[in-house]
């Protein structure tokens, strides 16, 4: 492609809402362009990135013998309510209504209508298992677009469904292949990621892995061993029950006065004590209409809200206590609370359960107790995993020790089971002639957030750092004076052609611009390889080659350039 006949659109600056190093240099290369928050225009040099990530997804999806189609962008409504999506998904869900009065909305995934096709042209054993994904536009109304395609609400998404006979069909011919695929896909995309156990979510099912890439500069925070391949999001991550035994209570259980004291921070400065010395309590609503459940963690430690919720007794979704409900309960306000005489359920966090003499809320407002024990000042509560993991903690899997990083999730695989398949009738007649419910599995890549993922990961003060494989051109070639010097334009030309006939994507920068321009655009669009073409070298029969990796540029002979380039690419 001649850039002449191309479009390009840089930037000196990107404009002063982007945060995110993606979104700055992907408005600055103008690789996209905004129409309104959360939606944007992919301008031609992005688009070359966004196909080429969709091609990597497509020819994977393939060989894991995934079929493709597409479905539509504008869902009906009724599929939602077979399945008790259409109120539970919340304002995400962008509904609206065609000229007759039906209701619609703008999938933001495709659980629903595959559910349906599958049902109606799926009735026997013998047609699974099956597995069919298309890659299309998502809407997702997100309450507060930010960061550019990183959190749109116009994304394009690859998302994949697996039909089963049984979970181990479900596991043998889906799950595991799909798994496999994404770690081919990012393999070849050149991406530094880590596959880690999550949460399924508002998805549903029992069991899932995201595909995280790191990032300093990513939403999600991963736990993984220094030892092992354990990784998971540190929302699933479990923690361990401690060993040893507990202290002897040393001191007596004290009511001191804590005025004003609301926080663990504040109650720690107060009695000039260490945090890790105080226990925080969360109240939560129970199952029964009006019960109190009440959490104790260490007062440095984070609560996790997800683990909570799966505990016995306690509502799901999770719900916390209201005001009215605490001092009804507790006989105090948030702030002052404990389980001395408490008589609803009790959950403490598992690091809590060897400690002694600790700080804890006295139902009291304004008042705490000192010197509190388990056993001796109330009864043993039910400990459990309530927290979220701590780096140093030790690895789930009995091996090292739990690192912390932070990751951009760019994939997510899912054991939806018969989530789905129930709630609309999805079933087959199986070797007996039994009706049976299928099992279903579920495989989304963000196609979209892979391309910010990928410039977060790899981008210095000049610009984006494309690997090969996602480069908009593998190689552009940067003639100076190429409109008046003929040696330049006819080697140029000469390489241009070359190239082309070898196979390789390649820009010949062709405008009519200074020399700091060409230049500086080639980083800043992060094209892996570049040729610059002088009067000067060519005098001494040289050309200069740099990768956008490279500090330097190197001379390599006219002659041998094109030979170096095609052999040094990563296809």
């Amino acid at each position: 492609m001649k850039a002449s006949q191309f479009f390009i659109s840089t930037l000196k600056e990107a404009p002063a809402e982007a945060a995110l190093a993606s979104h700055k240099l992907m408005l600055r290369a103008g690789l996209i362009k905004a129409n309104a928050s959360g939606l944007y225009t992919w301008m031609p040099m992005g688009l070359r990135v966004l196909r080429k990530v969709e091609n990597i997804v497509r020819e994977e999806m393939n060989r894991a013998g995934a079929v493709e189609l597409l479905m539509p962008v504008v869902q009906p409504a009724e599929l939602w309510e077979e399945s008790s999506r259409w109120e539970f998904y919340g304002k995400e869900l962008l509904r609206l209504k065609d000229r007759h009065e039906r209701d619609f909305c703008l999938g933001p995934t495709c659980e629903e209508v595959i559910t349906d096709i599958v049902r109606k042209e799926i009735t026997s054993y013998k047609q699974l298992p099956k597995n069919f994904y298309h890659i299309n536009t998502k809407f997702r109304d997100e309450v507060r677009p930010r960061f550019g395609v990183m959190r749109a609400r116009e994304f394009v998404m690859k998302d994949a469904y697996s039909f089963h006979a049984d979970y181990e069909s479900l596991v043998r011919d889906g799950y595991q292949p799909m798994y496999d695929a994404y770690c081919r896909i990012f393999n070849r995309l050149g991406l530094n990621y880590r596959p880690v156990a999550a949460d399924t979510g508002s998805i549903g099912g029992t069991g899932s892995h995201e595909f995280q890439v790191l990032a300093e500069s990513g939403e999600d925070v991963i736990a993984y061993s220094d030892t092992s391949d354990f990784a998971a999001n540190v929302e699933l991550a479990p923690t361990l029950p401690q060993q040893g035994e507990r202290a002897a209570a040393a001191e007596i259980l004290t009511k001191v006065h804590t005025p004003k004291v609301k926080t663990i921070a504040d109650l720690a400065a107060f009695l000039n004590i260490p945090a890790e010395k105080t226990l925080k309590s969360i109240v939560v609503e129970g199952e029964a209409e009006g019960e109190l459940v009440l959490l104790l963690l260490r007062g440095d430690h984070e609560f996790n809200d997800i683990k909570a919720e799966k505990l016995a007794g306690v509502k799901s979704p999770l719900a916390m206590a209201t005001p009215e409900a605490i001092q009804t309960g507790f006989g105090a306000n948030g702030g002052s609370l404990g389980p001395v005489g408490f008589k609803g359920k009790v959950y403490a966090d598992y690091a809590t359960e060897k400690l002694a003499d600790t700080v804890i809320g006295a139902n009291e407002d304004d008042y705490h107790y000192t010197g509190f024990n388990f056993g001796r000042d109330c009864p043993e509560p039910e400990f459990v995993d309530l927290r979220n993991v701590i780096e140093g903690d030790p690895s789930p899997d009995g091996k090292g020790r739990l690192k912390l990083a932070r990751g951009i999730e760019v994939g997510h695989v899912f054991q939806l089971r018969d989530k789905y398949s129930q709630a609309m009738n999805a079933s087959f007649l199986d070797n007996n002639g039994k009706s049976q419910v299928m099992e279903m599995g579920c495989y989304g890549i963000g196609v979209t957030r892979i391309v910010a993922a990928a410039i977060e990961q790899n981008n210095d003060e000049r610009g984006i750092i494309w690997t090969d494989a996602m480069a908009p051109f593998e190689v552009v070639v940067v003639p100076m004076n190429y409109k008046k010097s003929d040696a330049v334009r006819e080697t140029a030309d000469k390489l241009y052609a070359e190239l082309l006939a070898k196979g390789v994507d390649v820009l010949l920068d062709d405008r009519d611009e200074r020399a700091g321009v060409l230049l500086n655009d080639s980083e800043l669009l992060g094209i892996p390889h570049r040729i610059v073409i002088g009067d000067r070298g060519l005098k001494e029969g040289v050309v200069e080659y740099a990768k956008r990796t490279d500090s330097e540029a190197q001379s390599v002979a006219v002659d041998a350039v094109v030979e170096k380039i095609a052999a040094g690419l990563q296809k």
